[in-house]
């Protein structure tokens, strides 16, 4: 099965709506590839989403430790990846990936293309394509 929806993003103000229809979208997935070109808003919509997701804890890009593990208010957990820095998969293996991604927690998983053989084969992918300085058309594709 495979189902798409295209959402219109003109600001930063929009951003909660989106997200509770992202949120909405994908419920059923725990794998959510973030991409996008370098500044598209990939770690801003990430901000987003957990905000409307309840968490608690400070959100901000993984960029060097790969990967932050953030609480909801209702208990959950939610894990944020940035692989961008990331040549080789056998560097996602190592801090252990496969048990992130299996655990039945959401994932959040920006720069997905450096490690795409180890992403299972269930994921929302959203893709943020930049229109101009605030506007974005964020397309959102269920993989199954």
């Amino acid at each position: 099965m495979e189902a798409e929806l295209t959402l219109k993003s003109t600001g930063l103000d929009d951003l909660n709506t989106l997200s509770r229809r992202v949120i909405e979208f994908g419920k059923e997935y725990k794998i959510w590839l973030l991409m996008g070109r370098m500044g598209a808003g990939k770690t801003t919509f990430s901000k987003a989403l957990c905000a409307e997701l309840g968490v608690i804890d400070l959100v901000q890009s993984p960029t060097f430790s790969l990967v932050n593990e953030y609480e909801t208010d209702s208990g959950a957990t939610i894990y944020h990846f940035d692989f961008y820095r990331v040549s080789q998969a056998e560097e996602a293996l190592n801090i252990g990936v496969e048990e992130y991604f299996y655990s039945g927690n959401l994932c959040l998983i920006e720069w997905p293309e450096n490690i795409s053989e180890l992403i299972p084969d269930e994921y929302l992918k959203i893709e943020i394509e930049v229109e101009g300085d605030e506007s974005r058309m964020i397309k959102l594709t269920k993989h199954d």
